[in-house]
C-alpha cells in the first residue's frame, strides 16, 4: 500500500471540489439569499450551528485517532510545541499589523477610503491575534499529521488564548477595553473541539475493547477512519458551500475590495506557513509533526475574530468584512499548503 495520502476519488480531485463548492455557495447565496439568512441566523455567540455540525464531521475521524496514553509522553518532543507557540503568539499577530500598516496606510492608500484604512488594519490583527481551533484537525489529517500531538498543540493555544487574545489585541489596536466574546470562544471549543473529542474516545474505546493488543486496536481504528473519511469531505465541501453562500452577494458587491483585502492575507499565510514548515525541517521535526504545526501557525480562529470585530466596530464596518474575507481565503489557500506539504513529505523521511 503506498503511503501517499490524499489517494481516495475526494481526496484526489479535493481542489477541484472545493473550487465547485466556492462557486456553487456564492451562486446559491446569491439566488437565494432569504434561505441563506435564515441558515446564517441557526447561531449562538457567533457561532453557526449548522456550520459547527460540518465542522464535527470533519474533526470527529481525527479524534478516534487520538491515543492519549501517548498524551503522557508530549513533553518527550518539544520541538513542534514550541515551533507552534512561537509562530501564534511571537510572529504572526505582530506580522499581520505590520502588513495591514504597510499596505492599507500606503500601497493601497488611492485605491481606499482613506477613513476606512484603519478598520481594514483592526480586521486583520483580529485575525492574526486568533490562532485557528476546529479546522486545523482537518489539515492535520491530510496530511497525515500526529493525531494526539496535533490535539495537544490545539490545546495549548487555547489556553494561552483565554489569557492571551484581549491583551494582545488591545496593545495592536491601541485601546485598552477589548470585550472578548467569551460565549463565542467557550461555545466554539466545546462544540469543536469537546464534544468531537468525547465521542472520539468513546468510539476508540468501543472499537479496541476486543483488541487482543495494541497493534489490533490500532488497526481496527484505521479501519474504522476509512469508513467514515468521506463524512469527513463531505463536511468540509458542505461548510465551503455555507460559507461563501453567506458571503456571495459582499464578494459580488465589491471584487476589488476584496482583492485588495484578501493580498495581505495571503501574504501573510504562506509567510508564516514557510517560516514554521522552514523551521521544523531545519530542527528535524518528524513530518507527522511539523506539517500539522506549520498548519496551526498560519490558519485562523475566524469565528472569534469576526465576533469581536462585530462587537467592537459594528456589522457593516470595515473590520467585520476583513474578518469575512479571511475565512473565504483560508480554506483555498489551506488546501494549497496541504497539497504543498505532502509533496515536500520526503525532506523529512529520516527524522524521528
Amino acid at each position: 500500500m503506498s503511503d501517499k495520502p490524499g489517494i481516495g476519488f475526494f481526496e484526489r480531485f479535493l481542489s477541484v471540489w472545493v473550487a465547485l463548492c466556492i462557486a456553487a455557495g456564492i451562486g446559491l447565496g446569491t439566488l437565494l439569499p432569504g434561505q441563506f439568512e435564515t441558515l446564517a441566523a441557526v447561531e449562538y455567540g457567533s457561532v453557526n450551528f449548522i456550520v459547527a455540525v460540518l465542522i464535527w464531521l470533519m474533526v470527529y475521524p481525527m479524534m478516534v485517532s487520538v491515543d492519549f496514553s501517548s498524551l503522557r509522553r508530549i513533553h518527550e518532543r518539544p520541538k513542534g510545541l514550541i515551533i507552534t507557540l512561537t509562530v501564534n503568539w511571537l510572529i504572526k499577530p505582530f506580522t499581520m499589523a505590520g502588513l495591514g500598516v504597510l499596505f492599507f496606510h500606503y500601497f493601497f492608500i488611492d485605491l481606499i477610503d482613506p477613513a476606512n484604512a484603519n478598520q481594514y488594519i483592526a480586521g486583520l490583527i483580529l485575525l492574526g491575534a486568533a490562532p485557528c481551533t476546529a479546522m486545523v484537525f482537518v489539515w492535520s489529517q491530510l496530511t497525515r499529521g500526529d493525531a494526539t500531538y496535533t490535539l495537544a498543540q490545539v490545546a495549548l493555544n487555547d489556553v494561552i488564548m483565554i489569557f492571551a487574545f484581549a491583551p494582545l489585541v488591545a496593545l495592536l489596536l491601541g485601546v485598552t477595553d477589548i470585550q472578548v466574546p467569551w460565549a463565542t470562544l467557550v461555545l466554539s471549543v466545546g462544540l469543536y473541539v469537546l464534544i468531537p473529542l468525547i465521542a472520539g474516545v468513546i468510539t476508540r474505546t468501543r472499537l479496541s475493547a476486543n483488541a487482543e493488543n495494541p497493534a489490533q486496536a490500532d488497526l481496527a481504528v484505521s479501519r474504522f477512519n476509512s469508513r467514515v473519511k468521506p463524512l469527513s469531505i463531505l463536511g468540509l465541501l458542505g461548510t465551503v458551500v455555507l460559507l461563501f453562500g453567506f458571503q456571495g452577494q459582499v464578494i459580488l458587491d465589491q471584487p476589488l475590495l476584496i482583492g485588495l483585502i484578501a493580498v495581505p492575507l495571503l501574504i501573510q499565510s504562506y509567510g508564516m506557513f514557510a517560516i514554521a514548515y522552514g523551521a521544523a525541517k531545519l530542527w528535524r521535526v518528524p513530518f507527522n509533526v511539523a506539517a500539522p504545526c506549520a498548519l496551526i501557525g498560519t490558519s485562523n480562529f475566524f469565528e472569534l475574530a469576526v465576533a469581536v470585530a462585530i462587537g467592537l466596530f459594528g456589522l457593516n464596518s470595515g473590520a467585520a468584512l476583513v474578518t469575512v474575507v479571511g475565512v473565504l481565503v483560508e480554506v483555498p489557500v489551506m488546501l494549497s499548503l496541504v497539497a504543498f506539504a505532502n509533496r515536500t513529505r520526503h525532506w523529512f523521511t529520516h527524522y524521528t
